[in-house]
């Protein structure tokens, strides 16, 4: 195969598409079905209509091979525990009466049974739903989901290829499932698992299936000798069968590094691979492996997670130097296109100029249709678009919102000395106690309450919204006294998201107005987009933190969205070091801290649940990641008094490898999302030594059961048995937003039960 004849058989096509709708559609459906007012098939209808359209964008785009089954209407790791038949005991009698109404209870629990633990997909703001398995684990197969959406493409007379997740990464996503050994791995059921796959491809190859895509990201991960050697077993398993399409795995967000001659060399028909940032890697060790020859590369040169448009001459070069390394070279983006926005036409409130530097998943489609285009036909039939292309990169590169120069010269002028508190801890602990003189197992939330949709109707602009807005303070104040929660919070329902609240109030930020982007389930978010140079024109959190602290006693904390944060939930700048932005975010975060301090706020939140989440996939580069994020924090907090207490939150993740980074964030008090997992990572910090105040959550937010007081009093107790009873607080997982007020009243409730429970059983000092 010459590389003229690969280029001309080039394609394109991406491995997923957001599953919303342009409206939300996806949401509103699913919402108004858990709430009775929906059917389940209105609700099934709306999804295959939502598929068809996804279907018809790309179709009509020029995409010459759409993919199926990536389609959701929870999580799609869920999607394979059901296609794999790995339904946990506590759910099988729900999904074996209604499997649509089990499906969701193991996303969300019910009042009588607990969900499947949620986690962050690799390094992005997707969560999933954690497998549970154990030695008794029988897999059983289930096609359907998968069968019936192929063939619903393949009746529209697409080319159609199902994208599956791949049985090394399904495993190594895994848990033990709760009553089973800690130490229980769940690769060691690969052999058990690799029949079921056996049984999906052959149906799928019967449905009318060419090509599948086994999806393998948690390869590009460090992995040691014997997971590669499972990964080497497993495709040597697969690709030997004979009832199966074609395989294509994929991998994305790095490079794959030790895996990749693994897979180079798997009996398999082709292999996709990230070509983007740090995965740029891939292209010089597929080189060093002897490239694929005789098979299919999917070359991922369109980064699926920014919102920046791609360099297009750069990706063409890119694939000009696969073609001699493939016998067919494919055009798509670095991973799905689930991960950024759905079309950037419908945003009216941006600038048209600074529009044209950014590419939602439309926008990606084209990009990669162009590219596909310029590979197999020449680069004479894309001149235009290239020539529109080099003209935008040159708007934005030269652009005065990307420069502030007073922004830089602070900047540069940062010394070690202001990432410092004045204290150590234990001098600031002892002050801090004096001073806010709280209980032992002190009570608190994270900082948002419910916002409903009456208020959500009455944004800024709205006749009577700063009187509503002070009501609905007053209200939640008054409730937290009664209930008698310790340090309380003003419920922050002036915020739109924990984000774009702040970056609409920072210069260098553009807001979107339909930038959805799926964060779990039916959550939907925002991003921002930080385009520039960072600074805060004036106070962003005081009037309202200040009101409320105006109603009560007893302490209110100041609530900020850390600097780490605010970069990773957002679509950052790709021009210069995460370092530097960080920086500058930070010092932006560090005058509002000071202020909220000046007003009288003595015990401030500055919360980093994306610190572990944006933790590079590979270790060797964590520590550069871990200095600047740490100092970021620093930066941020260091410069109050001994006695204002810093705290920080984090949420679904897993912290065992951070809690060094966790202890230099020099935080005085740090809370955790733990009541899935049973208070893991109360075990986690216990067993590095961590010193400091935490309060690893009893509630877990993301279901609507109530917890009762005895259930959150257990959770207690076992916290208790690694953290002392002066250490520990008492807190739900996360923020109340998006739950409903009935049941955060009672789970707060109990949860304030709980504590004086477990606090009077404590011995007496």
């Amino acid at each position: 195969m010459t590389p003229k004849s690969a280029a001309a058989k080039a394609r394109a096509t991406v491995y997923g598409y957001p599953r919303q709708g342009q409206n939300r559609e996806l949401k509103k459906a699913i919402e108004g079905y858990w709430k009775g007012r929906v059917t389940a098939d209105t609700l099934r209808a709306t999804a295959a209509e939502l598929r068809r359209s996804n279907w018809r964008q790309l179709d009509d785009a020029g995409v010459h091979e759409v993919p199926t089954g990536d389609f959701s209407y929870y999580d799609h790791v869920l999607d394979t525990t059901v296609m794999v038949g790995a339904i946990p005991e506590r759910h099988r009698a729900a999904v074996t009466a209604d499997p649509l109404d089990g499906y969701f209870a193991m996303a969300r629990g019910t009042q009588e049974v607990a969900p499947l633990e949620m986690t962050k997909w690799f390094d992005t703001n997707y969560h999933y739903l954690v497998p549970e398995l154990g030695p008794g684990t029988v897999f059983t197969a289930d096609s359907g989901k998968q069968v019936a959406e192929l063939t619903e493409a393949l009746a529209q007379r697409l080319t159609a290829r199902p994208v599956l997740i791949g049985p090394v990464t399904y495993l190594l996503l895994a848990k033990p499932a709760p009553e089973v050994a800690a130490d229980f791995e769940p690769l060691t059921l690969l052999d058990r698992l690799l029949p079921v796959y056996a049984e999906v491809l052959a149906d799928l190859r019967a449905a009318g299936a060419e090509w599948v895509q086994l999806d393998e990201p948690a390869l590009v991960q460090d992995r040691t000798p014997a997971e590669l050697n499972a990964a080497e077993r497993a495709y040597r398993a697969l690709g030997a069968l004979t009832d199966r399409p074609k395989v294509l795995i994929a991998s994305y967000f790095d490079r794959l590094g030790d895996a990749l001659p693994v897979l180079a060399k798997a009996p398999v028909e082709g292999l996709a691979l990230d070509f983007t940032e740090t995965a740029a890697a891939n292209l010089d060790a597929l080189a060093a492996v002897g490239g694929l020859p005789g098979k299919r590369l999917v070359a991922g040169v369109v980064n699926g997670r920014n919102i920046w448009i791609n360099d297009l001459q750069k990706s063409l070069s890119t694939l000009g130097t696969l073609l001699g390394l493939a016998d067919r070279v494919d055009v798509a983006a670095s991973c799905s296109l689930l991960h950024v926005p759905l079309d950037t036409n419908t945003e009216r409130d941006i600038d048209p100029q600074i529009l044209r530097w950014l590419a939602f998943s439309k926008q990606k489609t084209a990009e990669i249709v162009t590219l596909a285009k310029g590979l197999a036909q020449g680069i004479h039939t894309v001149s235009g678009e290239l020539a529109a292309n080099r003209a935008d990169l040159a708007s934005r590169a030269g652009s005065p919102i990307t420069r502030d120069r007073a922004v830089r010269a602070r900047t540069e002028a940062v010394t070690d000395a202001d990432t410092r508190r004045s204290q150590p801890y234990a001098e600031r602990s002892a002050a801090q106690r004096a001073h806010l003189r709280l209980p032992l197992l002190p009570t608190t939330t994270i900082g948002s309450f419910p916002q409903t949709g009456e208020l959500r109707a009455g944004r800024i602009g709205t006749a009577g919204y700063e009187e509503r807005i002070e009501v609905e303070i007053q209200e939640v104040i008054s409730f937290q006294e009664k209930t008698g929660i310790d340090v309380l919070v003003h419920g922050e329902p002036e915020r739109n998201d924990m984000v774009q609240y702040f970056a609409e109030q920072l210069t260098g930020y553009l807001a979107t107005q339909h930038g959805w982007v799926q964060s779990y389930g039916t959550r939907y978010v925002r991003p921002p987009i930080l385009a520039g140079d960072i600074s805060r024109p004036g106070p962003m959190t005081v009037r309202w933190t200040t009101y409320a602290q105006s109603l009560t006693g007893r302490p209110v904390k100041g609530m900020l969205t850390g600097p780490v944060t605010m970069l990773a939930w957002s679509f950052v700048r790709d021009d210069q070091p995460l370092g530097d932005t960080a920086r500058q975010v930070a010092l932006a975060l560090r005058d509002e801290v000071n202020d909220l301090e000046a007003a009288g706020t003595s015990v401030i939140q500055v919360d980093e649940p994306a610190l572990r989440e944006a933790l590079p996939l590979r270790a060797a580069d964590r520590a550069g990641y871990l200095l600047w994020a740490t100092e970021a924090f620093r930066l941020t907090t260091a410069g109050v008094r001994p006695d204002t207490q810093i705290h920080t939150h984090m949420c679904y993740a897993e912290f065992g490898d951070i809690v060094r980074a966790i202890d230099d964030l020099d935080a005085d008090v740090i809370s955790l999302e733990a009541a899935r997992s049973h208070m893991q990572v109360a075990r986690e910090l216990a067993a590095h030594g961590y010193p400091r105040e935490a309060g690893p959550g009893v509630y877990d937010i993301h279901s609507p059961r109530v917890p009762s007081a005895g259930e959150t009093a257990g959770l207690l107790r076992t916290g208790l048995e690694a953290i002392p009873a002066e250490r520990l607080w008492v807190n739900p997982d996360c923020g109340l937003k998006t739950r409903a007020w009935p049941e955060t009243r009672a789970s707060l409730e109990n949860l304030v039960a709980a504590a004086r429970t477990v606090r009077g059983e404590l011995p007496v000092s």
